[in-house]
C-alpha cells in the first residue's frame, strides 16, 4: 500500500478477493464489514477503520492509514469512546506485529507519548506492552 493510488481502491480490489454478499442471517456488524470492504480506503471514516480493524479485516491495508491518524491524534474516536481506534489497533493479533515490526515500532512511539489516557486505553496499552516484551 505504499503507492497513494492504492488508497483510491477498496480492500477487495487491493486484496483481489471478493467476499460477495453477506449471509442472509448475518449480523449488522458482519453486513457492515462486507460493505466496507467495497468502499475506497481513502473514504473510510475513523469508525469504519475501527470496525474493520476490530474484526481483523484488511489489517495489513488499514494499519498504515490508522497509524497516520493516530500519530496526529492518538485519541481519535469512532462511535464508541475516545481512543477507540487506538484500542482496536492495539488489539490486533500478535502475528501481524511480528510480521510488521516497523508498524509495531510506530505503535510503541505513539503509546509512549500519550498523556493521561482513559482507563480503557491504559488497559490496552499495558496488554500491548506485555505482549511486545514477550516477542
Amino acid at each position: 500500500m505504499s503507492e497513494p493510488t492504492s488508497l483510491n481502491r477498496s480492500i477487495e480490489e487491493i486484496e483481489g478477493t471478493r467476499w460477495g454478499d453477506p449471509p442472509t442471517d448475518a449480523s449488522r456488524l458482519i453486513t457492515a464489514a462486507y460493505a466496507l470492504r467495497r468502499k475506497p480506503v481513502v473514504d473510510l471514516t475513523v469508525e469504519d477503520l475501527r470496525l474493520l480493524i476490530g474484526q481483523q479485516v484488511g489489517v495489513g491495508i488499514l494499519v498504515p492509514r490508522a497509524l497516520v491518524l493516530l500519530r496526529d491524534e492518538p485519541f481519535v474516536e469512532g462511535d464508541m469512546f475516545e481512543g477507540d481506534l487506538l484500542c482496536a489497533v492495539l488489539r490486533i493479533d500478535g502475528a501481524f506485529w511480528a510480521e510488521h515490526p516497523d508498524h509495531a515500532d510506530a505503535m510503541d512511539a505513539i503509546t509512549d507519548e500519550l498523556v493521561d489516557p482513559a482507563a480503557e486505553v491504559v488497559r490496552e496499552i499495558e496488554r500491548w506492552r506485555v505482549a511486545r516484551r514477550g516477542r
